[in-house]
Formats: structure tokens, sequence, C-alpha cells
């Protein structure tokens, strides 16, 4: 093996080095933004799942409290009642679904209660303790009385006068709490200053101290932990934690990271596919240049050794001067297509920017292929049959992405089409679904029963509705009635798209289209006030308006104006 082949072996090896190095680091930088995002939704889910907690015990708080006050209970503490205070103790037990009402004397003894009423006293227990002095007893525990695990809530009762003559004990059951979001996602569990798990959307944590922690690390601000608790539970887990001081326990998630390491390994796969891809390109235009060269110091010499003839032989004259001038043509095509592998060459801006622009429709065909696979576990092939129509139509979208990117690295732009305004709009509403319904919001969308055609670009446009639709579901967070309407209008030449929310509307109209403008909370989730300007921008390309106000009904109303498809090109 000569000089040049060992040059040429080790700059292939340092270019397979380089493509490895930095697949490496599109892995990694991949895996910590997939963490992120999974630790906002994570954050999200823990926080609702710890006001729905929070909120079902509220009312349990406030029932011991309003009992307590009843004129009913005092009576039955200094003497007979006729029984009037049981009767009210099991109305309200029926009434409001607690496991027990108990009425205490300041000795902690039993006086009277919703279910069968027994000598346990609760004199020196910390709840009603802390009764006896006025105040709002809060406890939690596995009580063997009623074989399962409760909180108490133990109000003190006052007489005319002012002192504590009594408390009343409401027994809430948790296992009924648990029920409406055992088995949910993500794992959730709830556990008390001793690390021991109270509350838990999986039975089989309940109790436990020992989760089949093996170890823990932290990645990017993120803790990791690394179990062994059994099949319903992630090998490998995002640990996030909320403080819960109201009711003394601490909220707990553990979300399964396989899917950001799955997400970070296919965009490390395109990264190097595209620089593998880049490589081999750049490697045809050297050879295919060095043979050039080859062949241009061949004609060289051929030259000389013609204009040494040329002096002996005189009469060879004008054939040495059309062969050079041939010789001289053949150069000039070679170094035009020198030029052209130049061209060739410059697809190489474009492998930066792939792996983000495939990302959306890469996680949308993993979550309809995780929904195929339920379907067909599920014997249900026909909904497992449109989930894979879908990831046919994402996988053209794809197309469509790369076909862009390729126009934008010849610096063109994708001609306008005919593009079906009914398809844009549910296609957005399906890559919106999820997340409206994790919002609770209602839809009201009912599609015309012709054909909408409009001038525009698909893709382009499809991302308009996706902003409009995405800012609605978020403006309308906390409302009570969360409604989004869409409508399409028709008439004259122009076709009119109506997205409108039950939110509270817009602050400064005249501002919404202005970059980097938003009514966010900094910190949000896409707060950078950036998508109704986008939006704005991609309208006027297609030659159409955008417009948003302030509706007299309430909430926000935005306006897309395009135009309607030429009649022959619709017929």
């Amino acid at each position: 093996m000569d000089g040049s082949r060992i040059r040429r072996a080790l700059r292939v090896l340092g270019f397979l080095a380089l493509v490895t190095a930095l697949a490496l680091a599109v892995q990694h930088w991949g895996y910590r933004a997939a963490l992120t995002d999974m630790s906002r939704r994570g954050a999200a889910d823990l926080a609702l799942a710890s006001d729905r907690l929070t909120g079902e015990l509220q009312r349990y708080r406030q029932l011991s409290v309003l009992t307590a006050r009843h004129p009913y209970l005092a009576p039955r503490l200094t003497g007979p009642d006729a029984g009037r205070a049981e009767a009210l103790l099991r109305q309200t037990a029926d009434m409001t679904g607690a496991l027990d009402i108990v009425l205490l004397d300041t000795e902690g003894r039993e006086i009277a209660a919703a279910g069968r009423v027994t000598r346990r006293r609760d004199a020196g227990t910390p709840w009603f303790e802390r009764a006896m002095d006025g105040a709002l007893g809060v406890a939690h525990l596995s009580s063997r009385r009623y074989g399962r695990r409760v909180f108490f809530f133990a109000a003190p009762i006052f007489s005319p006068d002012g002192p504590v003559i009594g408390a009343v004990l409401v027994i809430t059951d948790v296992e009924a709490i648990e029920a409406s979001w055992r088995g949910d996602r993500p794992a959730l569990f709830f556990t008390d200053d001793a690390d021991r798990v109270f509350v838990s959307n999986r039975s089989e944590l309940v109790g436990r101290s020992d989760l089949g922690l093996v170890s823990r690390h932290h990645t990017a601000g993120h803790e990791i932990w690394r179990m062994r608790a059994g099949p319903y539970l992630p090998e490998r887990g995002l640990h996030l934690t909320q403080p819960l001081p109201v009711i003394g326990l601490r909220g707990e998630a553990l979300l399964d990271t396989a899917p950001a390491r799955r997400i970070a390994l296919l965009q490390a796969a395109a990264a190097a596919a595209l620089c593998l891809a880049f490589g081999a390109l750049l490697f045809l235009a050297t050879v295919r240049r060095r043979t050039l060269a080859r062949a241009n110091a061949r004609l060289e010499e051929r030259v000389a050794r013609r204009t040494v003839a040329l002096q002996a032989v005189n009469a060879n004259l004008q054939r040495e001067v059309a062969e050079r001038a041939a010789a001289e043509a053949r150069l000039r095509r070679a170094q035009a297509d020198l030029v052209q592998a130049g061209k060739l060459s410059a697809l190489g801006q474009m492998s930066a920017g792939i792996s983000h622009e495939l990302n959306q429709p890469l996680m949308a065909i993993r979550s309809f292929a995780e929904n195929a696979e339920t379907f067909l576990a599920r014997g249900n092939p026909e909904a497992a049959g449109r989930n894979l129509g879908r990831i046919s139509e994402l996988a053209r979208r794809m197309g469509r992405i790369i076909r862009n990117l390729r126009a934008f690295a010849r610096q063109e732009s994708e001609a306008m089409v005919d593009v079906d305004l009914i398809a844009v709009v549910e296609a957005a509403l399906e890559m919106a679904g999820a997340r409206a319904r994790q919002a609770e919001v209602e839809i009201l969308w009912t599609p015309p029963a012709a054909l909408v055609l409009v001038r525009g670009g698909e893709v382009r446009l499809q991302q308009v509705v996706l902003n409009l639709v995405g800012n609605a579901i978020d403006a309308m967070e906390g409302r009570e009635a969360k409604r989004l309407a869409i409508d399409i209008a028709q008439g004259g030449d122009r076709v009119r798209l109506i997205v409108r929310d039950s939110g509270p509307g817009i602050s400064a109209p005249d501002r919404i289209f202005d970059p980097f403008y938003t009514t966010k909370e900094v910190g949000a989730s896409e707060g950078m006030g950036l998508g109704l300007s986008i939006s704005y921008g991609l309208v006027q390309s297609f030659g159409g308006a955008i417009r948003g106000r302030n509706h007299e009904d309430g909430g926000a109303e935005f306006t897309v104006e395009l135009d309607r498809a030429r009649a022959s090109e619709a017929a």
C-alpha cells in the first residue's frame, strides 16, 4: 500500500470518527431535550394529581368544621337528645360519602357515630389533642378498626360560653379516592415523613418504603432513578417531587425514560445517515477531481510532445492545433463538472436542521404505531388500520418536508398549490386532539359537505391552524367552560377560517402579531411570542390576511382569509 492510499484510508477513518462523535452529540442533546419536555409534562400531571387529592380531602376537612357547628351536637355532649345527633351523623355520612363521623367528648370517648359506637378513646392522639386546643386536627394512618387507610379530620365543638366541650371526627376512605385514578400514567405516589407510600395509583406500592431503588443520578438537572420494582414501574424513570404540607404528604412521580432514549437514538441515526450521505458525495467529487487532474497532466504531456513534434515536422501543425483545441474544450467541460460537484456539496448545509424538522412527524408516527399495536392486541384491526393509514400520511408529510428543505437549499420556495382546507383543519385537530382532551376542551367543528380548496401551502397552512388551536387551548386554561369552535365561511373569491375560544379574550388586540409579544407567564411552554407572528407571515405569503379580535359574547376570535382556488383548477 503506497502513501496516497494510506492517507486516503486515514481521512476516511477520521471522517467516520467525526460522524460518530456528531451522532453521539446529537443523541446526548436529543436525550436532554426529551427529558426536559418529559419533566414539564410530568410536573403538570403530578400537580394535577396533587390538586385532585387535596381537593377531595378538602371537602371532608370543611365537612368536619361545618358538622361541628351544627346545633344538634353540643346538646348531645351534655345530655340525651332523642337520637337527633345519631341521625344527623348517619345522614351526613351517607350524603357526603364519609367512611364514618364520630362525636367525641373531652375525654376522647365516643358519644355518637354514623356507624358503630365503640369504647375506643382518642385521648392522647395528636389529632384529638389539637382539636381540644381549639384547632383542626389532621392525621392519616392505616386503621385496624376500619381495615383500610384513612384520613382523620378532628374539628372542635365549642360551648356557647366559649370552651371546647368535644370534637367531631370525620373519617375519609383513602381507597375510595384512589379508585378513580388507579392504573393511570405516570406512576404517582404520595409518601409521608417516614418515606412510606400512603396513597398511590399503583396498589403494589402502598405501604412500601423500599421502592426497589438501585441507583440514582442526575442528567441535565433531572433526577433519574434506576429501579427493580416489578413489571408496572419503569426500570429507569424520571423522578419528580412536589411537597404537600397541607395534608402532611409529599407527591412523587416516576416517568419511563425509554421513549426519550428512543427519540435520541432516532435523531442520532438520522444525523449519522445525513453525514454519511454527504461524505459519500464529497468522496465521489474528490475522486472525480483527482481523475480530471490526472487527465489534465496527461494532456499537458501530450501537448509538450506535440510541440516538440511541431518543431520537427511542420506539416503536422494544423492537426496538432486541432487536437489541442479539442483537449482544451474537454478541459472546460471537466471544470464545469467540478463546479456542479461543488454545488452538490452545499447540501451539507441542511444537515443540522433536518433533525428538528422531522422530529414532530416522528413523534406522531411513534404515537400512532403504539396505538395500532394496542388496537391489534385488543382485536380491533379497523382502528389499527386507520392508525397505519395515518402513519402513511405522516410519512408522505415527511417527504413534503424533505422536499421543502431541498428547495430551501436551492434558495427556492415551494410554489402555491390548491389545498384542501377541510383536510388541513382535520389534520391539525388530529395532532392537537390528545392535548385538547387532556385540557378538557370541547371542540365544535362540523366540516362543510362540499370540498373547500384554497391557494397556499399545505404544510405551512397546517402550521398556522396548529398555532391558532394551541393558543386557544392555552388561553382557556383554568376556565370552567372550555369550548373551541372552528368554522369555514365562503363567499366570493375568499374563504374565511374562523377559530373562536371561550377564554378571557385578547388584552391588546393591536399587538398580538408583534414578535415576542405574549401573555403567557415567563417559563411557560412555548411562551416566546413568535407563534402568531410566524402565522401572520405565512398567511401573508399566501396572499391572505389574518385578524384577531374579542368576540362580543366573550373569548377571542381569529379569522384567516385565503384566496379560493380558481374554478378550472378546482374542477
